[in-house]
């Protein structure tokens, strides 16, 4: 089975849904994918996901995500995982940074799945409309991911 990792600065807005939309488009094409998500800082490691971003996933793809928990990057996630996608370039320089010698992990940006070299934009801040465009971000490059298969 392959696995994949999502992740983001602190794993409540960006990586969780990502991590959704994965888990939607494998299920739909009944693929069995191992997906987690995580954050490079350990911020918010115990909560849930923003509730914004639950809405949007909720409405988008009728899946409920308000069990998952946040926690950071662990070395072992380096192996346990064949790919970690990161949702930005900085997240990217800290996984390469932090990623132990011989890791078997192949580190990507998301939206490069779509051909894209930007950011998922990062909702935080923004409102219900932000999260709305982090949805179809991942969501496309998720569903990208699973075409390939």
């Amino acid at each position: 089975m392959r696995a994949i990792l999502m992740v983001c600065l602190g794993n409540i807005c960006r990586s969780p849904m990502a991590e959704a939309a994965m888990r939607y488009h494998a299920e739909k094409a009944g693929l069995d994918i191992m997906v987690d998500s995580a954050g490079t800082a350990a911020y918010h490691i115990g909560k849930a996901p923003d509730t914004r971003g639950q809405q949007v996933v909720l409405h988008n793809a009728g899946f409920e995500m308000g069990h998952f928990k946040a926690r950071q990057v662990q070395a072992e996630d380096f192996n346990h995982f064949d790919t970690i996608y990161a949702m930005d370039a900085q997240n990217l320089r800290d996984l390469e940074h932090i990623r132990p010698a011989n890791s078997k992990a192949k580190l990507s940006l998301l939206l490069e799945e779509i051909g894209q070299s930007q950011s998922v934009a990062d909702p935080y801040y923004g409102d219900i409309s932000d999260f709305e465009t982090v949805w179809s971000q991942v969501s496309a490059a998720c569903e990208a991911i699973i075409r390939e298969y």
